[in-house]
């Protein structure tokens, strides 16, 4: 495995606020990087927005405001959004700012001059919320645009364009020699067989029918058009071409660093076939993954801002607390695949994961720690029986198992694998039966049994600290613990929290009234 790690979300378009499917994307990508940093490695995390547009050109004349001001006011909600969420990543990109701006204009400078890019005239037909140009071929007889099903109308305009034709040669045969390059792999098969293998058309990479974007230097009547604009995000916030700029050297040049583009299935087309190309003609690495995520709909729609029906993340967190909703993100549906919210699903997974099963435990083993021993926890003895030493041996598998699920991105999984663990020591409550022992006046039994219990607990919120971020500390605290006695180090260890004094609080998750908190969510949800 690398040593560092440079992961990044798509740079989000800010055409009206963010909304739970955004929110999933980027919480998916917080809890690798966390989960990277608590393990000791080095990484970086970029997310952002894509300001440019004709789309947010009209969006911004519709409300009276000046494109900059429309993108300033909702990139600055995405950010605030973030931080809600306690999204912890390193950078924000606005494709605005100037520091990205020369960055675009430099590299399409380069590729020109590389023979990369020529003039030519575009007709075709072209979605305007998409901002994409399709072929007949793809519009069908009906023209509707292959992403959003919606009409599409014939465009016309001088345009620049990349030479893909040049570079599919390199992308074919590293597709070839790196099989974990796309995941999942139906996304490396959905490419060849509906884009590559058809015949690929050169990419329209420059508009003059309207401003909003990065100037050409060469021809400044045409600004850069998406997808050459947006895509050179993921170097330009590194520093790439500033020669000071530490960042570029040691997350994109370094071999050690894996990188990784965590993307929707909206996307993946651009930055599986294009993106990698561009990189190429820079003389650049290629990523090491590009991750698509599967996309999210509401009560069986596909969610979208255009059709207004989303759901917001701030009352859902106001109301749950921020845990909750990116535990239900993260659980609830497998990564890499298409998932669905719904109020019911939302209910259920938080009773039933930290309610019933983490919280549950946390209250249990508290109380009784209180009631045998006086509020400290005990060290295991010589003493153990089977049952001891069994939950000990799942711990260490199931660390293994995480760590190794998290580095394949299989986030869902590892903590699947996590609770699975905790179920298995509420099941060795009730096998192990303290009250009986208690009762027996078995006090070493009772101290294998509390022992176990607390370190199964600690060494579990250290796996899910990356989730779980305000909820860890609580039961660190709870538990009476020093920093160093949670520390990532211990995770694989069964007996490090001897003659420690807890401190019971408040239930970490009171279980929710179904029917209430259903109606609840329906209630802000938009339709």
């Amino acid at each position: 495995m690398k040593k560092k790690f440079y992961i990044t979300t798509p740079i989000y378009y800010p055409s009206a606020n963010a909304h739970i499917g955004h929110a999933y994307c980027t919480t998916m990508c917080d809890i690798f990087a966390r989960n990277k940093r608590i393990r000791g490695y080095e990484t970086y995390f970029l997310t952002g927005t894509d300001e440019h547009g004709e789309k947010i050109q009209k969006n911004a004349e519709k409300v009276n405001k000046t494109p900059q001001e429309f993108v300033d006011e909702i990139a600055n909600n995405f950010q605030n959004l973030w931080r809600t969420l306690k999204i912890s990543n390193d950078d924000f990109i606005r494709t605005t700012e100037e520091r990205h701006i020369k960055v675009v204009q430099q590299v399409f400078s380069h590729l020109y001059q590389n023979g990369d890019i020529y003039l030519g005239n575009y007709e075709g037909w072209y979605c305007t919320p998409c901002e994409s140009f399709w072929t007949e071929t793809q519009v069908g007889e009906e023209h509707l645009c292959p992403d959003c099903h919606r009409p599409v109308h014939k465009d016309k305009e001088e345009a620049y364009f990349f030479n893909t034709k040049k570079y599919l040669p390199d992308l074919l045969r590293f597709m070839d020699e790196h099989p974990k390059f796309i995941t999942p792999i139906t996304r490396k098969n959905e490419m060849m067989n509906t884009f590559i293998k058809p015949g690929l058309e050169d990419l329209c990479i420059s508009r003059t029918s309207f401003d909003w974007g990065v100037p050409i230097l060469e021809n400044p009547k045409h600004v850069t058009y998406v997808w050459m604009d947006a895509l050179t995000n993921y170097i330009s916030a590194l520093g790439y071409l500033n020669e000071n700029d530490s960042l570029f050297k040691k997350f994109w040049l370094d071999e050690e660093t894996e990188i990784i583009h965590v993307v929707g299935a909206d996307i993946s087309r651009f930055h599986i076939i294009y993106w990698p190309m561009f990189l190429k003609g820079l003389n650049l690495r290629f990523p090491d993954r590009i991750f698509v995520h599967g996309l999210l709909d509401l009560n069986g729609e596909k969610m979208s801002k255009s059709r207004g029906n989303v759901v917001s993340p701030l009352p859902l967190i106001e109301r749950y607390g921020v845990d909750a909703l990116r535990w239900f993100l993260a659980r609830e549906f497998s990564f890499g695949s298409d998932g669905r919210f719904t109020p019911e699903l939302f209910v259920e997974r938080i009773n039933l994961d930290l309610a019933n099963n983490l919280g549950n435990l946390v209250n249990r083993t508290l109380t009784m720690i209180n009631k045998y021993f006086d509020g400290i926890i005990p060290s295991h003895n010589q003493n153990m029986r089977d049952l001891d030493k069994n939950l000990g041996d799942l711990l260490v598998k199931t660390v293994d198992e995480y760590e190794s699920l998290m580095d394949d991105l299989k986030i869902t999984e590892s903590l699947a694998k996590v609770m699975e663990l905790l179920g298995a020591a509420n099941k060795y409550i009730e096998e192990s039966e303290p009250w009986t022992l208690a009762k027996a006046s078995d006090i070493s039994g009772l101290e294998n049994v509390m022992a176990s219990l607390a370190n199964v607990i600690i060494n579990a919120t250290m796996m899910l600290e990356c989730c779980l971020v305000e909820t860890a500390p609580k039961i660190y605290q709870q538990f009476g613990l020093s920093k160093k006695q949670h520390s990532y180090e211990f995770v694989k260890e069964f007996n490090h929290l001897a003659g420690t004094k807890i401190s019971k609080g408040n239930p970490l998750f009171p279980r929710l009234k179904k029917d209430e908190e259903i109606a609840y969510i329906n209630s802000i949800s938009q339709h």
